[in-house]
């Protein structure tokens, strides 16, 4: 589709460095352009920017690939798809920078400037003390002759390449799509190096020379670019080329207000992967950071924000990153699940829970007594992003997967307990792992002392009458039978529900807080919950 703005079909790319992971502000980066692409029927280009060296790595930029391939952001220009626009990684394209370095310089845009490091380091010293600030470099060699000039670069003179900016240019003039127009004086502008003396690139030369090579439409990027783009867009007039239409999107930050950090969640794409997050969630929250569909819809599924996706909604505010949001979001989407999908994106959890409680089970004692978490180590733990099986023997996890793969009717049984209690998959091995510990117990502290040791409570007669009925082979092993006749015999007892059901809880699952009670315990062996009653009170009562 063609943009009204630039007359042209739509053509944005995302450009990352592969210097680290994918952090969250690329990835919101990413899903605009994408979306903007897909909404205008444009084309998405993905480019990879390893100009450094020393940085850049072939690692970081397979998790890069593999970051956007979980998200779903499909591009339609790039590594490992190809295009008539390649190759679309900058460490390929150096003579694409030279030709159009080579066009500068017959044209007069560009001149050779020989003042070395230690001469631009005393001027700007100098500037500093004597005039109370540095206007940037002096035109030194701007106006040597060209005679001279080819002299010394023939004598191997070092040098690097300066930007010729037209001193009667005005000021520049861009359109920004979230700004709106803006103006920069060229006077307090130098002139920029494009080449340096080694013979690499600048960024700001390079960019534009690849924005200008992809034909592209539209730059969408974060607005610590903004004062980069003054700068670019001498570059492409010097090129003769059309100027796109920018658009510079609001930063996002922390809960206090300050610059993103581990302190407020994680900063990088896989670690949400990791910790259990859905893709289309991640898009979705992260979509919303900067951007809204009318104000007020929350839960906008990828196909409503590739269709209604536009520049004109994005908000120049700096975006909070809200991991509570986050996290009530995902459970919005994990709530939407059929039992199938659900099954399937588990999987590696169920794993794990049956791992943890077979590993539990392992203990030489039937009831372990185990601190109850504080809420910061709570939080610490809900933050962390280790591999899935790196605290258990890898033959307890092969035994836990093949256990997994040949249970699936039983697994299948906890979709209604834990698809309206999860905000994201990794919650599920602490909801169920009680379920594979067998005969043993792992109890927690506080839930022992508030609801097993608090006098006058009836606990122990509680748990009696509750083992009877559990015990009795008359009763189908049913939830509802088994409920029923528990409720039923502490009534008689004149016990009421909480006080009757609490200490049963914990004494099978461990602590006071565990998915629907009767639907768990029957999908548990009828001799193991008897013998993790009869553990449990005689460790408690008996001692």
């Amino acid at each position: 589709m063609t943009d009204a703005s630039t007359n042209r079909p739509v053509r944005v790319r995302f450009a990352p460095s592969p210097t680290g992971k994918l952090h969250i502000g690329g990835a919101r980066t990413a899903i605009y352009n994408w979306a903007f692409a897909r909404a205008m029927g444009g084309t998405f280009v993905l480019r990879i920017e390893d100009t450094d060296p020393e940085r850049s790595t072939e690692e970081n930029t397979a998790i890069i690939l593999r970051a956007m391939e979980w998200l779903g952001l499909d591009w339609d220009e790039g590594p490992e798809v190809g295009g008539q626009f390649g190759p679309y990684f900058q460490s390929q394209r150096t003579q694409l920078y030279q030709q159009a370095l080579d066009r500068l310089k017959e044209a007069g845009a560009v001149y050779p400037c020989f003042c070395t490091k230690d001469e631009l380091d005393a001027k700007r010293a100098r500037a500093e003390a004597e005039e109370g600030g540095y206007a940037g470099y002096d035109r030194t060699c701007r106006e040597i002759p060209p005679q001279e000039a080819r002299a010394r670069i023939a004598a191997g003179e070092p040098h690097v390449w300066r930007l010729k900016v037209p001193l009667e240019h005005g000021p520049v003039v861009f359109e920004d799509a979230v700004y709106g127009s803006m103006s920069f004086p060229v006077d307090v502008m130098d002139d920029m190096i494009l080449q340096r003396t080694d013979g690499t690139f600048t960024y700001n030369y390079v960019v534009v020379c690849d924005d200008v090579a992809m034909e592209m439409t539209h730059v969408i990027r974060g607005d610590d670019h903004l004062s980069n783009t003054p700068r670019q867009v001498l570059v492409y007039e010097a090129l003769g080329a059309e100027v796109p239409l920018f658009a510079h999107l609001p930063m996002i930050l922390g809960s206090n207000g300050k610059k993103l950090s581990k302190r407020h969640g994680a900063t990088n794409v896989e670690e949400y992967r990791d910790r259990g997050y859905l893709p289309e969630a991640m898009v979705n929250f992260l979509a919303l950071l900067g951007w809204s569909l009318d104000g007020e819809t929350t839960i906008i599924p990828r196909e409503e924000l590739c269709r209604d996706f536009s520049l004109t909604r994005i908000n120049k505010k700096h975006a909070i990153f809200d991991e509570k949001k986050l996290d009530w979001m995902d459970g919005s989407y994990i709530r939407e699940m059929d039992v199938e999908s659900f099954l399937a994106t588990a999987k590696p959890w169920f794993v794990r829970a049956v791992a943890l409680g077979t590993k539990a089970s392992c203990s030489d004692e039937a009831v372990c007594v185990v601190p109850t978490p504080t809420k910061e180590e709570q939080q610490e733990e809900a933050r962390a992003t280790k591999p899935l099986n790196e605290d258990v023997p890898a033959e307890t996890w092969g035994h836990a997967l093949a256990y997994v793969e040949d249970h699936a009717d039983r697994l299948r049984a906890t979709y209604p307990l834990l698809v309206e209690r999860l905000n994201r998959f990794d919650e599920i091995p602490a909801k169920i792992e009680f379920l594979f510990w067998g005969t043993h117990v792992i109890l927690d502290e506080k839930s022992r002392d508030k609801v097993l040791l608090k006098e006058g409570s009836g606990a122990e007669e509680a748990l009696a009458l509750c083992r009877a009925a559990l015990a009795d082979e008359s009763i189908p092993w049913q939830f509802e039978a088994l409920q029923e006749e528990c409720l039923a015999r502490g009534e008689a007892a004149g016990l009421k529900t909480k006080a009757l059901l609490q200490p049963l809880r914990v004494a099978v699952c461990g602590n006071m807080v565990s998915p629907p009670l009767f639907e768990s315990i029957v999908l548990m062996e009828r001799a193991d919950v008897l013998a993790r009653i009869d553990n449990v009170s005689s460790v408690v009562f008996d001692a």
